[in-house]
């Protein structure tokens, strides 16, 4: 192979293993190989003659360049605006309960709607990721239909006057939409990163707290000045607006290949889901999937308990000190998988994240300490899902190109952490009201029971990750015994 070659992209590119029959060029006649998956810098189009492949596209650098950081700024606003909006959703729930004409409506339907957006949002991205790895060409396309719906569905939910309506606009649109609009920004990060990928993922992940921090002000803001209609309405088009400028940022470093009419493809349900078995992946998803019961409880919750403590001012600003520290925890905890084994930063933040809400939430009796613990817990519980670049790539062995599948099984076991967290919360905060086991020294506000709740997740989360670092020193050690 010439040297010069090795930051190009070679004609007829495709991932070998995705097919039973070997690949031929239509138009030259030449079967293509790749060297290592969609993810290398050369693939080579093998001439029948036996001729070097002819370089047609030379690829973007890795992990450095306007293409890299660009991409990464770009999915940075993507997250901001489409997650962003989702895990601040506690805000329209506020309003919903203590306005017409929602405010007769009963507060376990009005809190579903957020919580069967995010659960579509997560749980959609594994369905979404076998469709386009069999079908990449419609990825754009796909990003631009659902921004359309997704302003479709805020804009019309302006005109609800009924819970179901929200549920339908709010939760299975906006929670439909949202993945085809954000789901591309994983597929195509291990592309554009390899040795500061996790850096590039907390960067990205950092806008769900960038948007939570301050989309509380700018929201409440609009619902005082405009009211409920119009704050849908205004934020409809300038989300959408932004989102639709950031797609120009949001694109794949490889050429997606064209394919021929009647070209075979990659089989639906591809080989790649042989991952699922694994000990590794198996542990790191049921490990997130306890970690999300611990976050999601204290994310919807951090408010309205330090405002039956404090005033509604308080309230706003622990809400937002607990957003922006999950940003500063997302880029630094990403920043250490880069340098240290992902499954100690998992142990780190979790075991940050127990103490915390044991003795910093347990114990407050008003803002002093839980100051603190919404500094700590947000940046280290916060953070968490800082770790998932690194470790889907690492779960996907030596085709880290399968990485897109792997991140998309964890998805939809945090989606069903999303849906069932704050149910179960809800039940333990209905039965802390009423006990008298908390409350005087420990456990203000009913809220005993769901500060044990939190802890006891976040411990276990702790040790699940001892739990995977064992399935990930298991797996290099099979590894090495491999011919190579």
């Amino acid at each position: 192979m010439d040297p010069k070659l090795t930051k190009t992209y070679i004609a007829g590119a495709e991932k070998k293993d995705d097919f039973d029959e070997s690949k031929q060029d239509v138009s030259t006649g030449a079967s293509s190989v790749t060297t290592h998956g969609p993810l290398a810098d050369v693939a080579v189009l093998e001439h029948p003659d036996g001729r070097e492949g002819v370089a047609i596209q030379e690829l973007a650098p890795v992990d450095h360049g306007l293409g890299a950081w660009g991409f990464c700024a770009c999915s940075f606003i993507v997250e901001t605006l489409i997650w962003g909006f989702l895990f601040r959703y506690g805000i329209f729930q506020d309003y919903y309960t203590t306005h017409p004409p929602f405010d007769t409506s009963s507060p376990v339907a009005i809190a579903a709607v957020g919580t069967v957006g995010l659960g579509i949002q997560y749980g959609e991205v594994l369905l979404l990721t076998v469709f386009f790895r069999r079908y990449p060409e419609y990825m754009r396309p796909a990003m631009s239909l659902g921004l359309v719906l997704y302003f479709v569905c805020l804009f019309c939910s302006s005109f609800a006057t009924q819970v179901w309506q929200l549920i339908l606009l709010q939760g299975v649109g906006l929670g439909f939409s949202g993945g085809f609009v954000y789901l591309p920004t994983m597929i195509w990060l291990p592309q554009w990163f390899s040795e500061r990928r996790g850096l590039a993922g907390g960067i990205i992940f950092a806008g769900t707290g960038v948007g939570g921090f301050v989309f509380p002000f700018l929201l409440n803001a609009l619902l005082s000045k405009v009211g409920l209609p119009w704050t849908l309405r205004i934020w409809a088009i300038m989300t959408c607006t932004l989102t639709g400028i950031a797609f120009l940022g949001v694109r794949p470093r490889i050429p997606v290949p064209k394919r021929a009419p009647g070209q075979q493809r990659p089989r639906l349900i591809v080989p790649q889901m042989r991952y699922f078995k694994s000990p590794l992946w198996l542990s790191f998803s049921l490990t997130c999937l306890v970690q999300g019961l611990s976050y999601f409880p204290v994310s919807l919750y951090i408010a309205s308990f330090t405002q039956n403590l404090s005033t509604p001012l308080t309230a706003t600003i622990i809400l937002s000190l607990f957003n922006s520290a999950g940003v500063v925890g997302q880029v630094f905890l990403g920043w250490l998988t880069d340098r240290y084994a992902y499954p100690w930063v998992m142990l780190f933040s979790s075991l940050g994240s127990a103490l915390a809400a044991f003795l910093l939430w347990g114990f407050a009796q008003g803002p002093a300490l839980i100051y603190p613990f919404a500094i700590i817990f947000g940046a280290l519980s916060g953070g968490f899902s800082a770790v998932w670049p690194n470790a889907a790539v690492d779960c996907a062995g030596r085709n880290p190109e399968n990485a897109d599948i792997t991140y998309a099984g964890t998805a939809a076991f945090k989606g069903v952490s999303a849906v069932i967290g704050p149910i179960l919360s809800g039940i333990l905060l209905q039965a802390g009201k009423s006990s008298t086991t908390f409350g005087k020294h420990y456990g203000r506000a009913g809220y005993g029971a769901v500060e044990i709740f939190v802890g006891s997740c976040a411990l276990a989360a702790g040790l699940g990750s001892i739990v995977v670092a064992a399935a990930r020193h298991n797996l290099a050690a099979k590894a090495k015994s491999l011919p190579r």
